[in-house]
């Protein structure tokens, strides 16, 4: 199994919000309640139950506000580390590529501030028996996951991801936004960012390993709750179905 071998996660905490309204004004995204507890909780509670400690936030806006709220990560048994992007209204792997060099070439667990993921989803990633670049997918999508707006996967027979995209028809599969990544990916966004600049997302780089011939690999997480939290409405139906 991995979890001897990654020892470090990253949350994408840096967006500004701007479809809650004036929920998001004067607070971060991540720092909204959800269920008893902060959106990033989420993610922090998931990491540290498989045994991740070192993990780096990738904040942006209101920055200092989640410096702020959560400190050293003594609370969630972790260390934090804080990285700021400059340019958080791009695309969200301009805020994963501020996070290279802290890496250090080490393999990683991705995951999105604004997602509320159950322990069990990480601890079925690092449950796998080889290191590659993995997504977790969601097979059986509930009823509080919004497929107009997600990120679909084609994923073939093999687990390998065909396809990756908002707009794809053919699709049998939903991203979790939760990673496996090693530095295959930070050499990607190394090729990639030169030519697409701030406004390069996730899916962009895999679709670019893929036509290179790099495996992408799929992580059956169904069963597991999660949900991305967008809007209001969001945030309501997941705090919903989360019990």
């Amino acid at each position: 199994m991995l979890k001897s071998r990654v020892k470090k996660g990253v949350i994408l905490a840096a967006g500004d919000g701007s479809r809650l309204g004036f929920q998001t004004a004067n607070c971060p995204k991540i720092l909204l309640p959800a269920g008893g507890k902060s959106l990033v909780n989420y993610a922090l509670e998931a990491l540290a139950a498989a045994g991740i400690r070192e993990i780096a936030i990738v904040t942006g806006y209101l920055s200092d506000k989640v410096r702020t709220v959560l400190g050293s990560g003594e609370d969630f048994g972790v260390r934090l580390h804080y990285i700021f992007n400059p340019d958080y209204l791009g695309g969200n792997a301009i805020s994963l590529y501020q996070a290279k060099d802290w890496t250090g070439g080490d393999p990683i667990v991705l995951c999105m501030g604004d997602h509320m993921i159950e322990p069990n989803l990480v601890r079925r990633l690092l449950d796998r028996q080889t290191l590659d670049d993995v997504l977790c997918v969601d097979y059986a999508p509930a009823s509080h996951h919004r497929v107009d707006e997600a990120t679909k996967v084609n994923v073939d027979g093999d687990g390998g991801i065909r396809e990756i995209g908002k707009d794809i028809v053919d699709w049998n599969a939903m991203d979790t936004g939760v990673f496996l990544l090693t530095g295959n990916f930070f050499a990607a966004l190394d090729e990639l960012v030169p030519h697409l600049g701030v406004d390069i997302e996730i899916s962009d780089v895999i679709r670019f390993l893929i036509s290179q011939g790099h495996h992408f690999y799929t992580c059956d997480v169904s069963g597991c709750f999660w949900a991305d939290v967008d809007t209001e409405q969001d945030l309501r139906n997941a705090v919903r179905e989360s019990g």
